[in-house]
């Protein structure tokens, strides 16, 4: 399962899916981003450094904190700072904008160098596609989207992990939980290749692993999805 040092993938898109203090927490951290205070986005931090790669629960713009500096042509040292709580330059908007494609547009040249991806592992833009539509059709899979069922994803509105982070966390992995399924996804980045564990707490013996490749998904069973 997930660890402390593991970088963790927040998928949450609904309301409903966090308690009322969470939900507030994150509002007075997307709307200090928004308006670029960044005292509060930081007392937030502070509190919840994980939040840092998160969008706004309901929104549309799929912006993050980083995003929001690039659009607002924040100081070095606040970019920096971002970087420091684990923000990824690699993150995408809901219209697949990083940061540094934000700052370009708003002619923010004194952050483009700064906000291009620096990637400390390669995996070729062929494979970035299929590795990423094939995870997250395991992810669907293993979350309960069988014989005609909505998958638990899918009914919670979830983010799905954009595999391109993997090329800039410190380890190469993530930790995808998924609400209702009292567990969750450990994602690896192997060469080109994902090693996904997973786990559903309430059933036993559901540990598992499977292996996604650009060619698709080889099942733990040996069967291939």
């Amino acid at each position: 399962m997930a660890d402390a040092q593991m970088a963790q993938w927040d998928g949450v898109t609904r309301r409903e899916s966090y308690k009322e203090w969470l939900v507030v927490r994150r509002d007075r951290l997307a709307d200090a981003a928004r308006d670029g205070d960044w005292d509060v986005v930081f007392d937030v931090l502070d509190e919840e450094p994980v939040a840092v790669n998160s969008a706004r629960l309901d929104g549309r713009s799929g912006y993050r904190p980083l995003h929001q500096a690039a659009w607002h042509g924040a100081p070095v040292e606040t970019v920096e700072r971002l970087w420091g709580y684990g923000a990824w330059r690699t993150l995408r908007a809901a219209d697949g904008a990083r940061a540094v494609d934000i700052a370009a547009q708003r002619g923010h040249g004194h952050l483009t160098g700064l906000l291009e991806p620096a990637p400390r592992r390669e995996l070729p833009p062929e494979a970035l596609g299929p590795l990423q539509h094939h995870l997250h059709r395991l992810v669907r899979h293993r979350a309960g989207g069988g014989a005609g069922r909505t998958d638990l994803a899918t009914r919670n509105g979830m983010r799905l992990p954009e595999v391109e982070v993997l090329t800039e966390t410190d380890r190469p992995a993530l930790w995808f939980p998924v609400p209702g399924m009292y567990g969750g996804f450990k994602i690896q980045l192997h060469d080109r290749e994902l090693v996904v564990d997973s786990w559903i707490r309430v059933v036993g013996g559901s540990e598992r692993t499977d292996r996604v490749t650009v060619d698709g998904v080889e099942l733990q069973e040996g069967e291939r999805l």
